[in-house]
């Protein structure tokens, strides 16, 4: 496991749009953010291009993350918002690259794919969390999202119980492992490639926006054939929304769970505010986290040292 050094006052962080391309006004209107916790913001090259539904071509998209990583100036990179893309560029990043120069990646939805690759590659620990065009600047942005942050700055042990949701138990035990995963249509999106998840004996995060049931059905069926949840040593079920049936007739989302993860051997959890809402839990990736449905608790451990 590689830790990045936590922030302090005056650092510069990097800002990029690997996927889809931002809304430029709201990017703009998240800057504040960060610079009020005393950071200074560098914005990618080539944040502002846009190619179809992409944030410019794969060369422009993978030259302003390779850019940020070799910077030693830029401590940490926040991506910009999801969408699509980072898949296209996953094969041809320069991994050794990353862990030559480890620093803080934090970022959500099509960022899973980053995550994922980046993480067993390098071991590096990166952070699942809210994003500056698509979640920052907008109104509903609250207190604990913001608060999240705080992690970066000093090594911080997050729990998450009941005070922040009601959690309900689909499969009782205690399980304990790396954290791992994110957005579910990108964890499936790597069966049978270069960067297949590997979930042997962790702790699995799952969300997702836009997904009806039968769409998330044939996610989770695509997981479990392939072994990966029955070898996993946790669940946790993150937020999912606009999951309702547009269609009818149709099993409702709760259904589709508890077929797919109600009868695994370790230890399952739903209701987490992890994922495309608000209040969104940030969390680090390839820490140990330990599931808990005796007291309904994940603990996981801090994400960054100090220098």
């Amino acid at each position: 496991m590689l830790l990045p050094k936590a922030l302090k006052k005056g650092d510069l962080i990097g800002v990029i749009a690997p996927a889809s391309p931002p809304d430029m006004k709201r990017l703009q209107q998240a800057i504040p953010f960060f610079k009020s916790m005393g950071l200074h913001v560098k914005l990618g090259q080539n944040i502002d291009k846009v190619y179809g539904y992409l944030a410019g071509t794969d060369e422009e998209r993978l030259a302003d993350f390779h850019h940020m990583i070799a910077d030693d100036d830029v401590k940490a990179i926040i991506f910009a918002r999801g969408g699509y893309g980072t898949s296209r560029i996953a094969n041809v990043i320069n991994y050794d690259l990353i862990a030559k120069h480890p620093k803080i990646i934090w970022g959500y939805s099509d960022i899973t794919y980053l995550h994922i690759a980046i993480r067993q590659k390098t071991e590096l620990v990166t952070f699942h969390g809210p994003m500056l065009a698509s979640d920052i600047a907008d109104p509903k942005f609250d207190t604990l999202s913001a608060q999240m942050f705080q992690q970066l700055w000093e090594p911080t042990a997050l729990r998450y119980d009941e005070a922040f949701s009601e959690l309900n138990v689909l499969v009782e035990g205690r399980g304990g492992g790396p954290l791992v995963g994110g957005n579910l249509s990108l964890i499936s999106s790597t069966l049978g490639t270069d960067f297949e998840i590997d979930t042997n004996g962790k702790i699995l995060l799952m969300e997702d926006i836009g997904e009806v049931p039968y769409q998330v059905d044939s996610m989770l069926n695509q997981l479990k054939l392939a072994g990966k949840l029955g070898e996993a040593a946790g669940i946790i079920v993150g937020d999912f929304a606009d999951a309702k049936p547009k269609n009818k007739p149709s099993l409702l989302l709760d259904e589709v769970l508890q077929h797919y993860l109600g009868d695994l051997e370790c230890p399952v959890m739903t209701g987490f505010k992890i994922g495309h809402c608000f209040p969104h839990f940030a969390i680090p990736l390839g820490v140990t986290a330990l599931l808990d449905t005796k007291d309904k608790s994940l603990s996981v451990m801090p994400g960054v040292i100090r220098e």
